[in-house]
């Protein structure tokens, strides 16, 4: 029987059919004894509680005449009970039992706090008792469980990310004394930008309590009130690449139009010709927007690819075997942010079939473009956006003038001006570089006849080239033949360049035309941290066509080509030294236009170029973790043919990469194929490179070979030879040959320390800190753990920041501190799905795992094993299977099923001796003998348990004490039976 008691009282069968009591007084009686939770309560209490000061003639007749109705309408006459105490009613499964053990286990598991809390709440229907209010005997069950709703209310709210502010609203205007859902409504206010109101909302609670309580607000909400006074940017989760922009002239109506649009739709255009402002409005706007995951700008100017474009800005690395639209996607599936693609107009079908998936498997992003042309969705609100009114291109006009150190005067002429440049803002901002040399008369005079020309002659021409090209056919015929000459060879760079490629490429001294032309505002100069020069895109079109018709283009273009490809040649070269972090940065800001240099080799069929620029990239897209990129590089690069030694690294890179993504099942006969037909120098990198993606792979003697190779050849390259006996150590790490770890993770550490190479560093972090950790030297582990970290920090290597996190975790989970484990192991887990990065969400998973096990949560634990079984499988790496089988073979024996636990442990022991590792093997025998002592074989537990602890005697790795809890639990089981058998 089933009785509902949060909102009016209910009874259903098991079967879930609705059962009528219809009489008040057996209602009353019914809604008493549930009160009493099954406690006896006496006959004279609930004649009280029933008939109040007005009882019948005979009472306790009456009582019972009652207690039989209900019994006749529960149609079991055992569920309520006559006891000496009074009457109970058994069989007590009611809603507000549920209702509490699911808050139980709310608090007992973070992961689903939310979930369980929200599983609760909808519980209730109505109030507690609903239709009792008014009587005394259920006041203080009503008392008890409102206070319980009201704290597993707050409770969900506090692990929720994001709130529904009208939700809160509704909670505090009824509950207006509770601090805790004030102090929600007040972070919620806080970011949703609304700081004026979240500062109300303090001062009411504050006036509310002292006049009606006499108190004043607690701690903590006073605590909060400071933060939010001084803007604390802890109290945003909200992160941005938006460049810092100054204030915009005449958007302001504009601005809020947009904002408004955003909080409402999903995906927002900005149209409108080239120079109206789209993306200034675009960046003024989004700078209004706050949202857990952030607003991220993705500069689509220079991009070919959108969903590059956002990888590479969201920082995702491709580790996995997806598509790079399914990898966006999965990124972006649970995120809350907003993305900006500005520029989209080139890119156009791409962006809207990728805008168009996000929209349906991503919906708590929105999206806002800038684009001439819409993207043609259904779910697309466009804002055209318009040009300035007589006095907004006035005002900014003047302030453009002012920033060069002149005052605009009153000619009336200046309204002619900004009327005949259509109010562009672009248009605006060229002209008022001509201001100080021409004055506003010559100015309006030029411009003209530039328009007329225009006009008159490109009628069908599109709005942009109709505006913009006569102010840049005007601004180009005041420059003098050398700066035409710089500022069309410029135009080849992507995304800017630097001096030095300036004049590389232009093919002589720049530096007095380029701050000619910054000053004229057709070159943006920025420095981050050295100058580099950058086209307004308008202007870059422009120059390119004036490239073209010099006939200077293709000359121009090999020239861009030899500079990018010797840049990234040094690169490669310096790339793993004490120059590292340089060169990393150096390719990031340089990777538009090493792009643009490949795609013009492959585009004019330059074949040798082309491998040789692909080959020099793959290593920083390696370190990178761009994959994808690499690949498709080598592709192209290969499809053009070119010299058998290129094509042959070429082809080494493009294996290794397929392995580690997964992709190849011939792994090691093609990588011996591919060794087959290398020629020239670094056979033996290639092999290291091969190696390494084998190790990863799972393919453990094959790996081992090849380092072996390598290492045999590594006479006069010392890098090489500290990264292989990196694997190495790596390699006997999973062997369990602990002394080979040691000799070859220290010597490779101290190499990669002198060389300067901090990747090499964080790379061989994993095999020292887990040797030191199963030596019981848990000070140590950490120290290589935190060193690791800040490494791959100071790289932007997000991948491995994730692995040291999943490291530290693990030393937390040792040490007893379950809490801080769970945490550093979920911050890598979400890091590393965060950048789709697989094998790190795996590791980081088997941390929880193993902090599951050990809290005694087996539910859990054996749940989060059986996903890393299952993603092992998938991956076919199985020299992680000892330690999985063994775990789940413990569980089964906590739980109490010998059959399973020694079927598991057999596993995990053909599992550990097929890698050869004596600690797996100590491992399984250990889950063996804690079977065996279940089934009361305590002497082959103890042979067991003896057989384990020689092994890992012989191995020089006895068991720390903390990790000694099961052989310890097992050793005292044994102990316990073989004296109950005595």
């Amino acid at each position: 029987m089933r009785f509902g008691v949060l909102g009016p009282l209910t009874v259903h069968t098991s079967h879930g059919e609705p059962v009528t009591v219809t009489r008040t007084a057996v209602r009353l009686l019914l809604a008493d004894l549930l009160v009493h939770a099954g406690e006896p309560v006496s006959a004279d209490r609930l004649i009280e509680d029933i008939w109040g000061v007005q009882p019948p003639r005979d009472p306790m007749a009456a009582l019972q005449v009652r207690v039989a109705q209900l019994r006749s309408a529960l149609g079991d006459r055992t569920l309520v009970e006559s006891t000496p105490a009074g009457y109970r009613l058994l069989a007590q499964d009611t809603d507000a039992a549920e209702f509490v053990a699911l808050t139980r286990q709310a608090a007992a598991d973070p992961v689903h706090r939310a979930a369980k809390l929200e599983q609760a709440l909808a519980l209730w229907r109505g109030p507690a008792y609903a239709d009792f209010a008014d009587n005394a005997f259920a006041q203080p069950a009503i008392t008890r469980l409102t206070e319980q709703r009201l704290t597993a209310i707050e409770d969900r709210l506090d692990a929720l990310e994001t709130w529904d502010l009208g939700e809160l609203a509704e909670l505090v205007a009824t509950h207006p004394l509770r601090e805790r859902l004030r102090a929600v409504h007040m972070r919620a206010l806080y970011q949703a930008g609304r700081q004026s109101e979240a500062l109300a909302s303090f001062r009411e609670l504050a006036a509310s309590l002292r006049d009606e309580l006499g108190i004043d607000p607690g701690t903590a909400i006073v605590e909060l009130h400071q933060r939010i006074l001084r803007q604390d940017t802890g109290l945003t989760k909200a992160r941005t690449n938006l460049p810092a922009t100054e204030p915009l002239i005449g958007r302001a109506a504009a601005t809020a139009e947009v904002n408004a649009l955003l909080e409402s739709q999903r995906l927002v255009t900005l149209t409108g010709s080239g120079g109206v402002g789209k993306t200034r409005l675009a960046l003024a706007t989004a700078g209004n927007v706050t949202l857990p995951d952030g607003v991220w700008l993705v500069e689509l100017a220079a991009a070919s690819s959108v969903t590059e474009a956002i990888l590479t800005t969201l920082g995702v690395r491709e580790y996995q075997e997806l598509t790079p639209t399914d990898l966006v996607l999965t990124a972006l599936r649970d995120k809350q942010m907003l993305l900006v693609l500005d520029n989209c107009e080139h890119v156009v079908a791409e962006a809207a079939d990728l805008v168009s998936r996000l929209l349906r498997t991503a919906p708590s992003v929105r999206v806002l473009t800038t684009s001439q042309e819409p993207l043609g969705l259904p779910a697309e609100i466009r804002y055209p956006v318009p040009p300035l009114d007589s006095a907004d291109a006035v005002a900014l006009l003047r302030e453009r003038v002012k920033a060069l150190g002149h005052q605009l005067s009153d000619d009336p002429l200046v309204i002619e001006l900004c009327k005949r440049l259509d109010g562009i803002p672009l248009a605006l901002e060229l002209a008022a570089s001509r201001v100080p040399a021409l004055g506003i008369a010559e100015l309006v005079a030029r411009l003209d006849d530039r328009f007329k020309v225009l006009t008159s002659g490109y009628r069908d021409a599109p709005p942009r080239q109709r505006t913009l090209r006569a102010i840049l056919d005007w601004s180009w015929g005041l420059l003098s033949p050398q700066e035409q000459l710089v500022l069309r060879r410029l135009s080849v760079h992507v995304e800017g360049c630097t001096l030095a490629a300036a004049e590389a490429v232009s093919g002589l001294d720049v530096l007095d035309e380029l701050t000619t032309l910054v000053q004229r505002s057709l070159v943006v100069v920025t420095h981050n941290p050295v100058p580099r020069y950058r086209l307004l895109e308008s202007v870059a079109q422009y120059s390119l066509e004036r490239l073209a018709e010099s006939g200077e283009e293709p000359e121009t273009r090999q020239r861009h080509q030899i500079w990018y490809l010797q840049l990234a040649e040094e690169a490669r070269d310096n790339l793993y030294g004490p120059g590292q972090q340089h060169w990393i940065t150096t390719l990031d800001r340089e990777s538009a236009n090493l792009r643009a240099a490949l795609d013009s080799m492959i585009r004019t069929g330059a074949a040798d170029p082309a491998l040789r620029l692909a080959n020099a990239l793959t290593g920083y897209w390696f370190l990178r973790g761009r994959r994808a990129e690499s690949t498709r590089a080598l592709n192209s690069a290969l499809a053009l043919g070119g010299s058998r030694a290129l094509r042959a690294q070429s082809k080494i890179w493009q294996l290794g990469l397929d392995i580690l993504a997964g992709q190849r099942t011939d792994r090691v006969a093609a990588c011996e194929a591919a060794l087959q037909d290398f020629e020239g120098d670094g056979l033996h990198r290639a092999e290291w490179f091969l190696g390494y993606a084998l190790f990863t792979a799972g393919e453990l003697t094959a790996s081992e070979d090849l380092i072996a190779r390598a290492l045999a050849g590594f006479k006069d390259d010392p890098w090489g030879e500290a990264v292989a006996l990196g694997v190495r150590a790596d390699q006997a790490s999973v062997r369990g040959d602990l002394s080979t770890v040691e000799q070859a993770g220290t010597r490779a550490a101290r190499m990669l320390a002198e060389i300067g190479d901090k990747w090499g560093q964080s790379q061989v972090v994993t095999p020292l800190a887990s040797l030191a950790e199963i030596t019981g030297d848990y000070e140590r582990a950490e120290q290589l753990h935190t060193e690791g970290l800040r490494l791959a920090e100071e790289l932007g290597l997000w991948t491995d920041v994730a692995e040291r996190l999943t490291g530290l975790g693990r030393l937390r989970l040792l040490a007893g501190d379950y809490r801080g484990a769970w945490d550093l192991h979920e911050r890598a887990m979400h890091l590393a799905a965060e950048h789709s990065y697989e094998p790190g969400v795996v590791h980081a998973e088997l941390g929880l795992a193993l902090g599951a096990r050990r809290e005694g949560k087996l539910d859990i634990a054996e749940k989060h094993f059986k996903n890393v079984l299952e993603w092992q499988r998938d991956a076919d790496y199985t020299p992680g299977d000892a330690l999985i089988f063994a775990e789940l073979g413990f569980i089964a024996e906590l739980q109490g099923d010998v059959a399973k636990a020694v079927e598991i442990q057999h596993k995990s022991l053909y599992a550990a001796q097929s890698v050869g590792d004596p600690r797996a093997i100590a491992l399984a025998l250990e889950g063996l003998a804690g079977a065996h002592a279940l089934d009361g074989s305590y002497s082959r537990a103890a042979e067991l348990l003896a057989k384990a602890a020689s092994m890992r005697a012989a191995a020089g790795a006895p068991l720390p004490k903390a990790e000694r809890l099961d052989v310890d639990r097992i050793t005292e089981a044994i102990r316990r039976g073989q004296a109950s058998e005595s």
